[in-house]
Parts: structure tokens; sequence; C-alpha cells
């Protein structure tokens, strides 16, 4: 085993703590939202800001949700303006989706709010401790790797 012995209890009590952090940061994110869209739709607007245009079966598997599911989110959001509807000019029965410019502002207003929060709390370290702490979560998700949250339906946004 690379490292020599397990890890001790401290070590998973620290990755433990630092988890719920991280996810208190992405829930407090959320509260950019206002109420303007839900979670599973916010989590809906994630997925095709990472996958642009793209078939609804496409965003329905991205979020491991069946195709009516993925058609009443997709409902809500268009008639709010954050989602534009298409078709795919080479197959007609191919209804496309993707952010329209409200619904690319209210992400980038979440991630940005995401972005300040963490250099808030990062410039509480000193230089040294942040770039250890970097160091260490790079070395953390080179071991996890991109595909570990694979089976929890294609990217977990939160």
């Amino acid at each position: 085993m690379p490292g020599g012995d397990g890890p001790t209890r401290a070590e998973i009590d620290a990755f433990q703590t630092a988890a719920r952090d991280l996810i208190g940061v992405a829930l407090r994110s959320l509260d950019v939202l206002a109420g303007e869209v839900s979670l599973p739709q916010f989590r809906m607007l994630l997925v095709l800001r990472e996958l642009g245009r793209c078939p609804s079966s496409h965003a329905a598997q991205a979020l491991g949700l069946g195709p009516s599911s993925v058609t009443r989110l997709a409902d809500r959001l268009h008639a709010s303006g954050h989602l534009a509807r298409g078709t795919d000019a080479h197959h007609r029965g191919v209804v496309t989706l993707e952010l329209t410019a409200l619904g690319s502002r209210l992400v980038d207003e979440v991630l940005d709010w995401r972005h300040h929060e963490f250099a808030r709390i990062l410039a509480r370290l000193e230089p040294a401790e942040r770039a250890a702490t970097a160091a260490g979560l790079r070395a953390f998700h080179q071991v996890v790797g991109d595909g570990y949250a694979a089976d929890l339906h294609g990217p977990v946004p939160l």
C-alpha cells in the first residue's frame, strides 16, 4: 500500500470534516438562487453549462433521470427563460436543450460566489498552509480520479 500503514482515525476525521466544509460552501452558494430556480433545476443548468447544447437524452443521462423528469425540468426552465429548446437539424425528433443568457448568468453568479468565498476562507491560511492544502487536495483527486462519482449520474453538481 503506498504510504505504508493505512490512514489514521485522525486523518480520516480530517477528511470527513473537509467534506462537510466543502459541501457547506456548495450549499451556501445556492442562496444566490434566491428561489429563482430549485436545486434540481440548478443541477440541470450546471449540466447544460458543462455539456453545451445537447439532446435532452444526454442531459437526462448526465443527471441520471428519466426523459419525463428532464422534460418537466426543461418545461419550467424554459418558461422562466433559463433554458432554450431546439431541434437537431439532422434528426427532427430530437429535442435539444441549452442555456440562455439568463441561465448562464445565474450559474456564473453561483460559481462566482463560490470563488469569492473560497478566496475569503483561504486568505485566512498562511501561504505555506494554502499551498500544502492545495497540493494535498490535488493528490487526493489524483487518487480518487474524475470517474469516482461517474456512477452517481455524471456530473454531481451542487
